[in-house]
């Protein structure tokens, strides 16, 4: 009986109202966000990979959606595909060349709602030293206050397919599929307490 009523204490009232979430500016949780990627292997099979590093910030008021701002940075030398060796030859100069460019940057440009709970965030992306404009696919799935963090939360998912050519990752193009899509989960803490 105990562990229900804390258990109702603490769970957040999360609400898909965008209108009641509170303006200003967010930090990305890092412990509750994930960026991952998907690629056809030649047919046979979808082919999975992540980054571990990576960071993002959100400003702006729901009632002014369009004026809000997204930058995420993404460190191209945390890629984990399970396995080591085949990780290390991605990142090399055939591939990523997470030498010569560690970091991979997404800038918004614009947010246009599609739906109440839905916006397309066209941006710029900077991958492998190549900057090229992209969309991602938004979902806003709620936010509250959570009293486990002691901050207000606002969280999404977002898509978008990019063709990895047009960023220079050419290696075996026209072998492999061109089309990387990447899958985003990220939860954002209001920095400044109401």
């Amino acid at each position: 009986m105990l562990v229900a009523s804390c258990a109702s204490v603490l769970k957040p009232a999360v609400t898909t109202d965008v209108t009641r979430v509170k303006a200003g500016d967010y930090a990305l949780d890092t412990a509750h966000a994930s960026v991952v990627f998907h690629i056809n292997h030649l047919g046979f099979s979808t082919y999975t990979g992540r980054f571990e590093a990576f960071d993002a910030s959100l400003s702006g008021d729901a009632t002014h959606p369009a004026d809000a701002r997204v930058e995420a940075v993404i460190d191209m030398t945390s890629l984990d595909v399970a396995n080591d060796v085949f990780a290390t030859e991605l990142m090399g100069p055939g591939w990523f060349d997470a030498a010569s460019f560690p970091q991979a940057v997404f800038r918004s440009t614009s947010v246009t709602m599609t739906s109440d709970t839905t916006a397309d965030v066209a941006g710029d992306l900077t991958l492998h030293g190549v900057t090229a404009p992209i969309v991602l696919k938004a979902t806003f799935n709620g936010a509250a206050f959570d009293p486990l963090r002691g901050a207000q939360v606002a969280g999404f998912s977002a898509t978008t397919d990019i063709d990895r050519t047009q960023f220079g990752v050419s290696k075996y193009a026209g072998l492999l599929t061109d089309t990387v899509s990447i899958a985003i989960e990220a939860e954002f803490l209001k920095k400044d307490p109401d």
